[in-house]
């Protein structure tokens, strides 16, 4: 934007005041995000943080997704994932379960309020869940001790433990609570990914401190990580705005006594349309089998403890082969979740409708298939894109030993929220810009 449509964003009292609020509420997140959890033992947590191997590779990646609460341990320590996960289940049973399909069908709006009622109510139980398993894993990456002063219903500590769960559930609904109240009031529909997102970019100052204290290496690896950057984020927008524009011939219309000629149009498929939903269904599946294994790392039976012990290294984020089966989960994913977004647009019918034809193709159900075909042909490079900037880091990690955990200032996913979140808040200050008036060729200048 040029300067003069950058200074109409303070003189319109409407934008001025969502951008304000906006500012404000993610300073009161911020804030909420140094409240400790009660009981934390912050010497154990500190002994967490600086251990190597997969437990400290696992605790660094998580403190990295959280914008640094899990190495403090604050209420906000789950941010808004359990919210995240219990929208992914749900998304996930409407093309599985025929009556919610055929609800989202015949009453959109109605099953938007009734998808977004059961999210809330069913991120309770994932947030609790979440709150356990981290506690557990945690705890069992140090062997015996714990983070927390008192805590477990078995030892009897029924009144901590609960106000532990209780705390940490109450943050999420929190943060969920702050990102509704932005998308209400602040920059329209951006209020959890900007909740995620100003997580993820506050830990930038620290990495880069972090960088450069290294007197031997800091300067040529903070210039590598920038230029790396550079490149990713390149590479990011660039997939991000692919796509492939399927030709539409519409009918023309009868206006009076004389026929308008048909309207040939197109149908643009995006080349990157599950965005970053597969990195959050890999990572999610990554970390859950050294959450079993932790319970039994501590077996008295010497080899279910070592098998344990080599599951939680192996899932524990650093190695060649997790970066690998990293990358697989991710190609597979977004093919997955490709397939069922695409399939709940259902274009085929849609079209018909509308009367409109893709060329040299029958309408409906074949018309589905042909854009099904389509979309899996042009998923396959946004797929093997997303899978390498997953396991990017990882490899970044092992190619080059001792600066693992700043060679990158956001990891994988991290970077695409970035990316994405700062992309959507221009596109939407343009629209806003355009409707108040500003003109097009500033805004684009």
């Amino acid at each position: 934007m040029k300067r003069s449509a950058w200074r109409y964003l303070w003189k319109s009292v409407d934008i001025r005041n969502k951008l304000l609020i906006t500012l404000g509420l993610l300073a009161i997140y911020r804030f909420a995000a140094n409240i400790p959890v009660p009981g934390i033992d912050r010497a154990v947590l500190a002994q967490l943080a600086s251990s190597g191997g997969a437990a400290g590779n696992l605790f660094n990646l998580l403190d990295l997704l959280s914008g640094g609460t899990v190495s403090r341990f604050s209420i906000l320590a789950m941010g808004v994932y359990p919210y995240i996960t219990a929208q992914i289940i749900l998304q996930l049973l409407v093309p599985i379960i025929p009556a919610l399909e055929r609800r989202m069908r015949e009453n959109p709006r109605e099953a938007q309020k009734w998808q977004e009622k059961w999210t809330v109510i069913l991120t309770i139980p994932m947030a609790l869940l979440s709150a356990v398993g981290q506690i557990n894993i945690f705890n069992s990456m140090l062997g015996g001790q714990s983070i927390l002063t008192e805590f477990g219903f078995q030892a009897g500590l029924w009144l901590p433990t609960i106000a532990v769960l209780t705390s940490m559930i109450a943050g999420t609904m929190f943060a969920i609570w702050i990102g509704q109240l932005i998308s209400e009031y602040g920059i329209p529909n951006q209020g959890l990914s900007l909740i995620i997102f100003a997580g993820i970019v506050s830990r930038i100052p620290v990495n880069l401190t972090s960088i450069l204290s290294d007197q031997q290496n800091g300067w040529w690896l903070f210039l590598l990580t920038i230029l790396i950057l550079g490149l990713t984020i390149f590479a990011i927008v660039y997939v991000q705005q692919g796509r492939r524009f399927v030709p539409v011939l519409f009918p023309g219309r009868r206006v009076g006594n004389r026929m308008s000629m048909p309207v040939r149009s197109s149908l643009p498929l995006m080349v990157n349309m599950a965005g970053m939903i597969p990195l959050i269904f890999a990572q999610s599946i990554m970390t859950f089998p050294a959450i079993v294994a932790s319970y039994f790392t501590a077996s008295s039976h010497e080899g279910v403890a070592n098998f344990a012990k080599g599951v939680q290294d192996l899932f524990g984020a650093g190695n060649l082969w997790y970066s690998l089966i990293y990358f697989v989960m991710v190609v597979a994913f977004t093919f997955f979740y490709t397939d069922v977004l695409f399939q709940q647009q259902n274009y085929g019918d849609n079209l018909k409708r509308q009367g409109a034809q893709i060329p040299g193709v029958s309408r409906g159900g074949a018309t589905q298939r042909y854009l099904t075909k389509v979309q899996r042909r042009i998923t396959l490079p946004g797929a093997l894109f997303l899978g390498l900037i997953a396991a990017l880091p990882y490899v970044l990690s092992l190619a080059l030993p001792g600066a693992t955990s700043s060679i990158f200032l956001v990891s994988s996913s991290g970077l695409l929220i970035v990316v994405g979140v700062v992309r959507d808040t221009f596109n939407i200050i343009e629209t806003e810009l355009k409707l108040h008036g500003v003109d097009e060729s500033l805004i684009k200048g």
